[in-house]
């Protein structure tokens, strides 16, 4: 059953754009950011294209992991030897590992669930990163990397009567928080003073 779900995925699932904007320097294994579209309908961004051993690989969008303080709970990146708020001294050692013992310091924002999936992805980036890199080195001076600015521009058919239903929820929500807090707080202090 779940095979045939993930032929059926796979089947459905096509990179109908890929943009590409290479780094500038180099030296760096770094060699680009993309964006990547699906069907024509979802874009995910900040897909790395970084010069492996083997050549360039595909790295999705992470985020850095992070954990709390045990003085202060404040959240601190993986990597930090102090904490950022109240400068506790955190253990080195306190980041989860994989399956190779190495330290898990990003988790994947959004990633392909299927290997077939991975390889449509990785061959679809990796291509348009080799034609950037040809434009690119055609157009020399004149070479003007892609924009992603297009991205970011809300629809013109965006409904504002439904926008303003989400807002009137959210400062509903918000209203219900600051009530529950006060009745807790009204209740806390009830009980302190019958004891």
């Amino acid at each position: 059953m779940q095979d045939e779900h993930n032929e059926d995925a796979q089947r459905d699932f096509h990179v109908t754009e890929v943009r590409v904007k290479l780094t500038d320097d180099p030296r760096n294994k770094l060699k680009a950011y993309c964006s990547v579209t699906i069907d024509q309908s979802f874009v995910v961004r900040d897909l790395k294209i970084i010069e492996g051993s083997r050549g360039p690989f595909v790295a999705m969008p992470s985020r850095k992991l992070s954990d709390h303080c045990s003085r202060c709970h404040h959240k601190n990146h993986l990597r930090a030897s102090f904490c950022n708020h109240c400068g506790t001294r955190l253990d080195p050692d306190r980041a989860p590992r994989d399956g190779r013992g190495r330290a898990r310091l990003h988790a994947d924002l959004a990633h392909p669930i299927n290997s077939a999936t991975r390889i449509e992805v990785h061959k679809a980036v990796v291509r348009a990163y080799a034609e950037e890199v040809d434009a690119a080195q055609a157009a020399g001076e004149s070479y003007r990397p892609k924009t992603f600015d297009d991205f970011d521009h809300l629809s013109e058919v965006v409904d504002d009567e439904y926008v303003e239903e989400l807002e009137r929820r959210q400062q509903g929500r918000e209203r219900r928080r600051c009530e529950a807090a006060k009745t807790e707080s009204s209740m806390n202090a009830a009980e302190a003073s019958s004891q």
